[in-house]
């Protein structure tokens, strides 16, 4: 009769469940990516974040200089010559609306990114410590999730700015400590469902501690449910940026942001419409590129993660 080893199969098991959740995420990756709306979105939102980063610098237009003799051109293609200086026109203090566009562009990414890594980390650790010992911590923290759940983001966004200076860490500490029950709900259910396994108490029995059990076990299991939402709530956490720089909440003048812009340039919309039109057309585009990826990965998570577990 063969002779089992115990160790070996308490090794081995946790290794193939780690490997398992690395390897559904690659596989939903590469076929999102497989994807023709993947692929194009994703060369939009490059190229966007390209602009973003090197035009501004390479430019060396500052956003926020004046030049009132230049004020209110308009774009090249409904002016009368070209303008190398100024392409998308300039605005009532005839100030570059490509490069603040872009500009403005780059902050709403930085506060898009940062909001939801804020969002995974903390939604992600409360839902890791609900599901995985369950009783009265999964009752405590799922009963603060719920009383999270039932205060609206954009007001509780306006409270606290609205009594606050809104910088730039305010603006991302308040959307993302808004946000995360989403994933808190989605990584407790993925946790309840897996501590179960023989993987689990596989490596219970080898020795292996909670943390590491929860972070290089369960934690790779974790990213296929949640990848497709962290992208799409990029482009959610880019429009309440938006909304509140349109307010006067969020990033102060005269750092330009979409909404500032787009809130000083409804004042002349008829007769320099390109002001609150151009920051428009980036975002439009932007949260388009956005949508197409996560809508992809969405779909290839429906095929692949579904059927793998």
């Amino acid at each position: 009769m063969a002779v089992v080893d115990l160790n070996e199969i308490t090794v081995a098991q946790p290794l193939a469940a780690e490997r398992r959740g690395v390897s559904i995420t690659r596989r939903i990756w590469r076929a999102a990516f497989a994807s023709y709306e993947f692929r194009i979105g994703l060369a939009i939102f490059v190229i966007l974040v390209a602009a973003a980063l090197f035009y501004p610098w390479l430019s060396g237009i500052d956003p926020t200089k004046l030049n009132v003799s230049a004020k209110l051109n308009a774009p090249w293609f409904i002016g009368d010559k070209w303008m190398w200086s100024a392409p998308l026109g300039t605005d009532q203090l005839g100030r570059d609306m490509l490069v603040r566009s872009l500009v403005g562009l780059r902050y709403s990414l930085l506060i898009g990114f940062s909001t939801v890594a804020l969002m995974l980390v903390v939604g992600c650790t409360i839902g890791m410590l609900s599901g995985y010992y369950g009783g009265k911590v999964d009752l405590i923290l799922m009963r603060l999730t719920d009383a999270q759940l039932s205060i609206p983001m954009i007001i509780l966004a306006i409270t606290v700015l609205g009594v606050s200076r809104p910088t730039i860490p305010a603006i991302i500490l308040v959307l993302g400590l808004s946000s995360w029950p989403v994933y808190a709900r989605v990584t407790r259910s993925v946790v309840m469902t897996e501590r179960k396994q023989e993987y689990v108490r596989a490596a219970q029995v080898s020795g292996a501690s909670n943390l590491r059990i929860m972070l290089f076990l369960l934690a790779p299991l974790i990213m296929p449910p949640v990848i497709f939402i962290s992208v799409l709530d990029v482009a959610r956490m880019m429009i309440f940026e938006s909304i509140l720089g349109f307010i006067g909440l969020g990033v102060q003048p005269p750092t330009p942001t979409f909404g500032n812009i787009i809130a000083d340039g409804r004042k002349y919309l008829l007769n320099a419409w390109w002001i609150a039109t151009m920051p428009g057309v980036f975002l439009c585009f932007t949260l388009t590129s956005v949508n197409l990826m996560g809508a992809t990965l969405e779909r290839a998570r429906n095929r692949i993660y579904g059927g793998a577990l």
